[in-house]
């Protein structure tokens, strides 16, 4: 699996709004700037803000602007999955030249390529909407996944 880049930052942005939700039991956080998001997760700050802006349209984050302005996440972060914040970044989870599995059409020997890709996607699905942005910034993450990460063969 290969994530973007705005994929990566999106996550790391989305969980150090989490990180700092200590309002969320009020309904919403204090704002946090996207120069503090930038520099507590070293994400280069022009490349953030256009990030923030797919986030705030795809409604993962609220902003304000002003002296009192920032980022806050829409919703708690138990209810954001990664799968979530994946698709209003990048768009569905697995595309196979640029097209959905089950829109391809293989022949002959391949034709079993199209069950594999689906198989495929179907896996990372499972765990990146089992993984909420929450799991991810208090460092708990489900069973599951820190199961198959316990494995040696995940790691190669």
């Amino acid at each position: 699996m290969r994530l973007s880049a705005r994929v990566d930052y999106a996550l790391r942005a989305a969980a150090e709004l989490a990180s700092v939700a200590d309002g969320a039991a009020a309904g919403r956080s204090r704002p946090v700037t996207a120069e503090q998001i930038a520099r507590a997760q070293e994400i280069p700050p022009k490349f953030l803000e256009s990030i923030l802006l797919q986030l705030r349209r795809g409604g993962i984050v609220h902003a304000q602007r002003g002296p009192e302005g920032g980022y806050w996440l829409a919703r708690p972060a138990t209810e954001i999955s990664l799968a979530e914040v994946i698709r209003v970044i990048d768009g569905p989870l697995a595309h196979v030249r640029g097209q959905r599995p089950e829109q391809l059409g293989y022949q002959g020997a391949a034709r079993a390529l199209q069950d594999v890709w689906i198989a495929l996607r179907a896996s990372e699905r499972e765990i990146l909407e089992l993984v909420t942005i929450a799991d991810v910034a208090s460092g708990s993450l489900p069973g599951r996944v820190n199961d198959l990460a316990a494995d040696p063969r995940a790691w190669s």
